[in-house]
């Protein structure tokens, strides 16, 4: 994440979201923090003690910012644009995974829904919550791993993106994930096979380049 900021010469960020404590999430933010200037940084509630949520805290004190952590419904205006917190609806005593942030942006007639690690009791949750999940683009939560129908035929997205690394032990994405969009007529985009994947709006459309 540092490199790629570095070589689009990004030097300040205006919102930092940590989606959850686990080390592959957290993990790359220590570094952006080291290259930029984050006016503002959200995490949910619920921390750990590894060497990773201990660096992005101690970074985050270095340039005197509050982590702050979003309640259900919080709305953020960035530019023309509308962000959402739409889960976790419950922390409490739950797998990290089910304790991701998961966000909306809208911008004109588009939006992106990011999904952090969410498995399918999170998604239930907020699915029941009744929030407009409705996208042009998902993140799809947890690497590719196993997602509800339910849920992906309420966001009914056009594009996916699946984050997960070339060769990596769990088996991600799942091949039953891959079906689901594939049986939905979505056009996905992986990091294994795409590199950094750039998606740009201009409130109508979204415009895609990938690095490979």
């Amino acid at each position: 994440v540092a490199a790629y900021l570095k070589k689009e010469d990004v030097t300040e960020l205006n919102y930092v979201v940590c989606s959850h404590a686990h080390e592959d999430h957290v993990g790359g933010l220590s570094g952006a923090l080291s290259v930029t200037k984050a006016d503002n940084i959200y995490a949910p509630k619920t921390e750990t003690n590894t060497k990773a949520y201990k660096n992005f805290k101690k970074k985050a004190e270095e340039q005197n910012v509050e982590i702050k952590h979003p309640n259900v419904g919080d709305e953020i205006q960035l530019g023309s644009s509308t962000v959402e917190f739409l889960g976790p609806v419950d922390e409490n005593g739950k797998d990290l995974n089910s304790t991701s942030i998961v966000l909306k942006i809208t911008y004109g007639n588009t939006s992106f829904l990011f999904t952090g690690d969410a498995e399918s009791d999170e998604e239930e949750e907020i699915l029941n919550s009744g929030a407009d999940l409705k996208s042009t683009v998902l993140k799809v939560g947890h690497h590719g791993s196993r997602t509800s129908y339910p849920f992906l035929r309420e966001v009914m997205p056009q594009y996916a993106v699946i984050s997960v690394e070339k060769g990596n032990s769990y088996g991600h994405p799942n091949e039953e994930t891959l079906s689901k969009l594939s049986d939905a007529g979505v056009e996905v985009y992986r990091t294994d096979e795409s590199g950094d994947i750039v998606m740009t709006s201009d409130g109508n459309s979204i415009s895609i380049t990938t690095s490979k």
